[in-house]
């Protein structure tokens, strides 16, 4: 039988609850201007390196981006661990294997979205359907007990990719009361139609990105991942607004991290939660004031991980780490010459007799000690080699990287 809803219920219920959706009209000046400095940062940065290099480093962005998103869960899980998961190398204590498994999850999901960005395959971000793809694709190697869900005294199994959607599935977060499960799919649909972000400019994407990543979670549409879920949106949205500078910084650590406090992110989700307060507080259900307090807030953090990752990937920072790295490791001279070169790009492998100034024999058995290091790689058996970062090599060039959030 149908649950019958009072008014004040049935205005609840309605998907225009999540209203005002985003800033429309005159952006707030403060707001345009930090969005304007986002999007330079985000466009320079995105030209700073060489493709290889950023596509190795890319991939060593997607480590931190799962460390932090693990930690925001509350789940400080061992970066050692999270690189034997990619590995397929997982520990036998369950506690930690699923902390394995969600940090796998969440490097194989947002490698998939950069994929797509980079062959211009990146469907509406804000839509169901893709939205829907990450849950599946996050969940897709959960165990069990990670599907398990709780409500009451009642149990029952989450399915990946599916919407709340019966009323065992209907939650409270906190002091907040999501949506009824059975009018999420109306919320998801009203949510896909205000931030599609077809025909809006770089600005008003970058905007709507802030917003739209509380919204998401405003509407809590699934039992379980919709925090990780909101923050690979985010990531998606981010790269389709031009400024994800090839998936070479990180929102997760951002949020994680905050710019005062580490518990920045919470308060200010649950702040934007509240109702509109008075005449002079938008014509919405929600606070306009509070959502303007989170965008600009999202927004600076936006522009404070672009200038860190900047900074740290600098390339003559970086080419000084490497020698430094060589050093401590007690490389010899011809294979430090042959690392730094390969921060600037490809190096055929008739040009490492050069590099190194080694006899050409002399010279291949460097560069294949390094090969086997896992420092240089190539694409093809005898194919140009390219600079991979190793947990090791990426902890000594950029400490700060996994830096605790103190």
């Amino acid at each position: 039988m149908a649950r019958r809803r009072s008014a004040k219920q049935s205005q609840q219920e309605s998907p225009a609850r999540i209203e005002p959706a985003f800033i429309e009209g005159d952006i707030p000046e403060r707001i345009a201007d930090r969005a304007g400095e986002v999007l330079a940062a985000g466009a320079a940065f995105g030209a700073a390196l060489h493709p290889k290099t950023a596509a190795s480093l890319a991939q060593l962005v997607r480590i931190m981006n799962a460390y932090y998103s693990n930690l925001i869960e509350g789940h400080n899980t061992l970066l050692a661990d999270i690189v034997r998961a990619l590995e397929g190398k997982f520990v036998q204590n369950q506690e930690r294997r699923n902390l394995q498994i969600e940090a796998a999850a969440h490097v194989r999901v947002q490698r998939y979205i950069d994929d797509l960005v980079a062959t211009n395959a990146l469907p509406e971000p804000a839509s169901a359907d893709f939205i829907r793809s990450l849950h599946r694709r996050f969940y897709s190697d959960a165990s069990k007990t990670m599907l398990t869900m709780k409500n009451g005294a009642k149990y029952y199994a989450m399915v990946p990719g599916d919407f709340r959607s019966e009323p065992l599935h209907d939650v409270v977060v906190g002091q907040h009361q999501p949506p009824s499960s059975d009018r999420v799919e109306d919320f998801m649909a009203y949510f896909a139609d205000r931030y599609r972000f077809h025909e809006r400019g770089k600005m008003m994407r970058v905007v709507m990105a802030a917003a739209a990543h509380h919204r998401f979670n405003y509407i809590h549409p699934f039992s379980d991942g919709n925090g990780r879920v909101s923050r690979l949106m985010s990531h998606a949205m981010l790269q389709a607004a031009g400024i994800g500078a090839h998936g070479l910084w990180s929102i997760s650590r951002g949020l994680a991290r905050g710019l005062g406090d580490r518990d920045e992110y919470k308060r200010l989700l649950d702040a934007a939660d509240a109702p509109r307060d008075g005449d002079f507080d938008g014509r919405g259900n929600l606070s306009q004031r509070a959502l303007l307090a989170w965008t600009e807030w999202f927004l600076a953090i936006c522009l404070d991980q672009i200038a860190f990752m900047s900074r740290l990937f600098e390339l003559n920072r970086l080419s000084e780490r490497i020698r430094a790295y060589a050093a401590n490791e007690r490389l010899d001279e011809p294979a430090s010459r042959l690392l730094e070169e390969a921060v600037r790009g490809e190096i055929s492998r008739g040009e490492v007799a050069r590099i190194t100034g080694q006899p050409e024999r002399t010279a291949r058995r460097t560069l294949n000690q390094i090969i086997e290091s896992g420092l240089l790689a190539s694409d093809t058996p005898k194919g140009p080699v390219s600079l991979r970062f190793t947990l090791e090599l990426a902890q000594s060039a950029f400490p700060q990287i996994f830096a605790p959030t103190g």
